[in-house]
């Protein structure tokens, strides 16, 4: 399982050196505007968006795809559950309860394309922004949330943690998994209820693995003296540059291109 949301690339490229807060920014506003896209055209629009920064990025598309490699099935999933249950349009194929139409069709490559848009463009987020930088971002964003008692960088921090630990954890669920089918277990095979069940011995050392790597960190963090953001003052100081406010303005162009292009 090689997952790669969540890890972290390092590089310097031009989205590498971006303030975190417009990355940010950036991955939000995105995945509310790919609903607004109703056409091959403003599809389009949102494809070369999505190509165009993996090529600024300078992460190879070889790298990206073998990654995306165990999310590939929920894309698959989702193309034919859209295939199959939108009965609108001219029949294409039809074989008893099966019909295919022309418009199931094209709401399934156009509900596949919107997910793997918002799967790669926020994957690009957690390759190109350290966890560091993504916990401070975010933590500048919601600042304001402060006014209300919102505990702005626990939360900020959890998400950043959170992020991170995706990939030990596939890591590790790999591992076991490696070590149980040595010791004969089958996940491949069988029937929904057998597979279920091969995966319940699964779950133990994983949870198990999970609840004492909290321990850990939170031991380490504890005998670092780490209290919260109580009097805690920043070794990085965010800075805003020319290409924050560009990529933000490309942004607004895309989106502008998407209302205007709807119909």
């Amino acid at each position: 399982m090689k997952l790669i949301i969540g890890q972290f690339v390092p590089g310097d490229s031009i989205i590498h050196r971006m303030d975190p807060r417009a990355k940010l920014i950036t991955v939000f506003i995105f995945v509310f505007i790919v609903f607004l896209a109703n056409n091959p055209w403003t599809y389009g629009f949102l494809l070369a968006f999505t190509v165009l920064g993996i090529l600024v990025s300078k992460v190879p598309f070889s790298f990206i795809y073998r990654g995306l490699k165990p999310v590939l099935f929920i894309i698959i999933f989702t193309f034919i559950l859209n295939a199959l249950f939108t009965r609108q349009g001219d029949v294409l194929i039809s074989a008893g309860w099966f019909q295919l139409t022309t418009a199931g069709l094209k709401q399934a490559i156009f509900i596949s394309i919107r997910l793997l848009a918002i799967i790669v463009v926020t994957t690009l987020l957690t390759l190109t922004t350290s966890p560091i930088a993504i916990t401070d971002g975010l933590e500048t964003l919601l600042k304001p949330l402060k006014k209300w008692r919102f505990p702005v960088h626990e939360f900020a921090l959890m998400m950043s943690i959170a992020l991170r630990f995706i990939p030990t954890l596939m890591e590790e669920t790999e591992k076991i998994m490696k070590a149980q089918m040595a010791r004969g277990v089958d996940f491949s095979s069988g029937s929904l209820v057998k597979r279920g069940k091969a995966i319940i011995p699964l779950l133990v050392p994983l949870f198990v693995g999970a609840f004492k790597r909290a321990e850990d960190l939170a031991m380490a963090m504890e005998a670092r003296g780490y209290r919260g953001d109580v009097g805690r003052t920043k070794f990085r100081l965010l800075k805003w540059h020319g290409r924050d406010t560009g990529l933000l303005s490309v942004l607004a162009v895309l989106t502008a291109a998407l209302i205007l292009m709807r119909g």
